[in-house]
C-alpha cells in the first residue's frame, strides 16, 4: 500500500487520519502536539518526529491545519515539505485557508517539480469521524483523480470545482452560508420565543419546508439543549469569515451580511465563547433578547 503522509491531527484531522488507517493505508503522521501523534499512532500510524521525516517518506502528503500561516510554514518553511519532498510529490491541503495562499504555495511547489491541490472540507467533527465529509477541490483534474481514492475514504462527496484556490473559494462560500443560516435560525427562534410560541413546535413545523436545512437539523437540537460542545469552534468560523472578507475585498464582492455575522462572532469571542460550537451564535440572541432557548 502506498505511503501517505498526514500533517495536522487536530479535532478533525485525527479522525480523518484514523479513517485512512482503517482503510488500510500506510500512514505517516506528524503534529506539533506530541500527544495527538501518540494517539493516532496507537491506532496503527507511524509516528514521525518532524515534517521533514514525513516529506522524505511519502509521495502523497495531506495537510489539515488551522489557517494560511500554518500551512505556509509546513509547506514552504524551513525544514518543510518543499525542502524535503521528492519531485512529483502531491500535496493535498485539506485546511480551510485563503485561496490566494493556496495559489502562492502551488506556484512554488510547481517550480520545484511538485504538485498541490486545495481540498477543504465541510461537516465538522461528526462527519470527519464517520467519513462523510463534503470535499471541495481546486487543482488539476489528473491530480484530483489521483487523490480520489483518499477522498472516497474521507468523505461522502468530492467535487472538482476548478483550478487551484477554487476549493477554498467554495469553502468560504459554504462558511458564509452556514454562519448566516445559524444566525437566521437563532433570530427566527428569538421571535417565536418572545411571542410565546414553543421553538420546538416551530422547528417541527418548518423543518420539512423551504426554511428547512441541514444546518437547522444539526444546530437546533444543540441550541435547544444548551449544548455548545464544539464540532466547529467559533474561533475557526471567525478565521474563515476573515478569509472570506479579505477575498471579497480582493475580488470586489460586497458581502454585507457576512460583515454583520462577523460582528456577532467577535462579540461572542469577547464573551469567552471562542471555543464553543458555532451554534452558540444563539447565545448572542439570548443575550440581546433576554431569553433562554433551553427553558
Amino acid at each position: 500500500m502506498k505511503k501517505i503522509g498526514f500533517i495536522g491531527l487536530g479535532i478533525m484531522g485525527k479522525h480523518m487520519a484514523i479513517n485512512l488507517i482503517k482503510a488500510g493505508y500506510d500512514l505517516y503522521v506528524y503534529d506539533i502536539n506530541s500527544d495527538a501523534v501518540k494517539y493516532v499512532a496507537s491506532t496503527g500510524a507511524k509516528a514521525c518526529a518532524s515534517i521533514a521525516e514525513v516529506a522524505k517518506e511519502c509521495s502523497t502528503i495531506i495537510t489539515m491545519l488551522p489557517n494560511s500561516p500554518e500551512v505556509k510554514t509546513v509547506v514552504l518553511g524551513e525544514g518543510g515539505i518543499a525542502d524535503n519532498a521528492k519531485p512529483g510529490t502531491l500535496v493535498i491541503d485539506m485546511s480551510s485557508i485563503a485561496p490566494a495562499a493556496s495559489q502562492e504555495m502551488e506556484r512554488e511547489l510547481r517550480s520545484r517539480g511538485m504538485r498541490m491541490i486545495d481540498a477543504p472540507v465541510s461537516g465538522g467533527e461528526p462527519k470527519a469521524a464517520d467519513g462523510t465529509l463534503a470535499i471541495m477541490v481546486g487543482g488539476e483534474e489528473a491530480d484530483f483523480n489521483e487523490a480520489k481514492p483518499l477522498f472516497d475514504v474521507l468523505g461522502s462527496s468530492a467535487v472538482l470545482i476548478g483550478k487551484i484556490g477554487s476549493g477554498n473559494t467554495c469553502k468560504l462560500t459554504n462558511q458564509i452560508i452556514v454562519a448566516l443560516n445559524i444566525s437566521a435560525l437563532s433570530e427566527g427562534m428569538l421571535l417565536a420565543k418572545k411571542a410565546g410560541v414553543d421553538p420546538n413546535k416551530v422547528f417541527e413545523a418548518i423543518k420539512g419546508g423551504l426554511a428547512g436545512s441541514t444546518v437547522m437539523n444539526a444546530k437546533f437540537p444543540m441550541i435547544i439543549n444548551n449544548n455548545f460542545e464544539p464540532g466547529f469552534r467559533i474561533d475557526l468560523h471567525i478565521k474563515d469569515l476573515n478569509n472570506a472578507l479579505e477575498t471579497a475585498q480582493q475580488v470586489g464582492a460586497p458581502i454585507p451580511l457576512t460583515s454583520t455575522v462577523m460582528q456577532i462572532l467577535q462579540s461572542l469571542k469577547v464573551d469567552g465563547e471562542g471555543k464553543s460550537d458555532h451554534s452558540a451564535i444563539a447565545k448572542f440572541y439570548e443575550k440581546i433578547g433576554n431569553i433562554k432557548f433551553s427553558e
